[in-house]
């Protein structure tokens, strides 16, 4: 059985189409990474957890912050670096510079033997669509097309 994961892309109109609110993955892996080391904010749940619930948890423990809206929009399941993600989209805003995100404990560096904490999301922005299909990890793009169709492309 694949691994599941839920999360929200959260969405605001911006001058010229939609910005989307991404979070810069944490820790050693990602430190020097720019393109395709963003996220839409996710976490992974068991079978016996609902995903709805959860895409509301690991929002506000990867951004410091509740969903900014009620209204939430399925943007459907996609099967992305071995787990299949269920994304919903939320119109609202959020002050990206404010966030901030839960922790994880890494052996770091390897088989050093020392334990260090990195935040989950080391950072928040807004970005175009065009500019986030670049930033996302490659499997989540495709929830960038499901949210201009699902709005309208407004």
């Amino acid at each position: 059985m694949p691994r599941t994961s839920a999360g929200i892309l959260l969405h605001r109109p911006a001058p010229v189409g939609r910005e989307v609110l991404l979070g810069h993955m944490g820790g050693p892996f990602w430190a020097r990474r720019d393109d395709g080391a963003w996220s839409i904010p996710k976490g992974e749940h068991g079978s016996d957890e609902d995903p709805l619930a959860v895409a509301h948890r690991e929002f506000a423990e990867e951004l410091g912050s509740p969903v900014p809206a009620a209204d939430l929009l399925p943007l459907g399941e996609l099967r992305a670096s071995g787990k299949v993600l269920t994304v919903w989209a939320a119109e609202g805003d959020l002050n990206a510079a404010a966030c901030t995100s839960t922790t994880f404990e890494l052996e770091w560096p390897p088989r050093s033997g020392r334990i260090q904490e990195f935040p989950e999301i080391d950072r928040a922005a807004w970005f175009g669509i065009e500019d986030a299909r670049s930033k996302l990890v490659r499997g989540q793009v495709p929830f960038l097309d499901r949210l201009l169709a699902a709005v309208g492309g407004r």
